[in-house]
């Protein structure tokens, strides 16, 4: 089941990636904006079973982009695709402003490894189910 990690920061990629690993998902492909993001899904062969997405980004932040895929920018198999939402941001009002973009869920930085699995697990569970 393949992940795609949205983030623009290359230690925080690299920390998102060994964190993945480590709770055993090796297939996640990196994009660093929200449209590189939004190419990646549409032009898949293999389909994404989930979205990690970072908020705060150049070209095309987490937010427009979530809204983008829900409106069918990815393509039509993406628009239901759930994306977690992970920013260093870690106010209530943030969390309501990433589920108003239409993201699924929402996980603060610095990731917890434990959190990130069970969300994990949740969203591809319910999306299996679909």
């Amino acid at each position: 089941r393949k992940i795609l990690l949205v983030e623009d920061n290359m230690i925080n990629q690299e920390v998102a990636l060994s964190v993945l690993a480590d709770l055993g998902y090796t297939q996640v492909e990196v994009a660093d904006n929200g449209q590189a993001a939004i190419d990646q899904l549409k032009q898949s062969q293999q389909p994404f079973a989930l979205v990690l997405m970072d908020c705060q980004m150049p070209v095309l932040d987490g937010y427009q982009a979530s809204q983008n895929i829900r409106q069918g920018a990815a393509g039509d198999n993406m628009v239901q695709i759930p994306i977690i939402a992970m920013t260093a941001n870690a106010m209530k009002e943030d969390k309501e402003k990433c589920l108003q973009a239409g993201m699924s869920d929402y996980l603060s930085k610095p990731i917890d490894p434990e959190q990130l699995n069970s969300k994990i697990q949740h969203w591809m569970e319910t999306r299996h189910s679909q």
